[in-house]
């Protein structure tokens, strides 16, 4: 690990919610403590900076959402990115995190700010790992349309009666 990017850690939100060194935040494998504070990021806090991505996910990483898919992490981060772009501001906290071989998952909730509006959206993601103990796959389970669109006062009236269509 290089010099610039031990310093990059050091000055990093996510390096400053885990107790280890400003290096060993990048460096896998990736355990519960590491998880939580990847996917732990409060309003007006930065991002991880792109040379973090770089090290927690391999480089032909597979992302899936419910509104993309993406391979490769030059793809992810600019997932990433355009996510940040969109929003005035973004929160995310990680609830349950479970780690078994090279499988983890991470119940969490996110915020979103949109032009003033916040939309909340709880969700789980299943990360696998790779032999280096980076991520190769990174799927996240969330409704994207119910906190979308249910503030939205006719079109969420709609959606609800969809919903209840759909599942009763």
């Amino acid at each position: 690990m290089d010099i610039n990017r031990l310093a990059t850690a050091a000055k990093s939100p996510l390096s400053s919610s885990y107790s280890a060194t400003p290096g060993e935040m990048l460096a896998p494998p990736l355990d519960e403590s590491k998880l939580r504070a990847l996917f732990t990021k409060a309003y007006g806090q930065e991002s991880p900076s792109i040379e973090q991505w770089h090290a927690l996910y391999a480089d032909d990483v597979h992302f899936i959402d419910p509104t993309q898919e993406r391979y490769g992490i030059e793809a992810y981060i600019k997932a990433q990115q355009s996510l940040a772009h969109r929003c005035d501001d973004i929160f995310l906290k990680a609830r349950n995190i479970a780690v078994q071989d090279s499988i983890a998952f991470v119940e969490w909730e996110m915020g979103l700010k949109i032009r003033g509006i916040e939309f909340i959206y709880p969700g789980a993601t299943r990360l696998d790992l790779g032999a280096d103990g980076r991520i190769t796959g990174h799927r996240d389970y969330f409704d994207f349309i119910g906190p979308t669109l249910g503030p939205v006062p006719v079109l969420g009236r709609f959606i609800r009666w969809l919903y209840r269509q759909l599942v009763s």
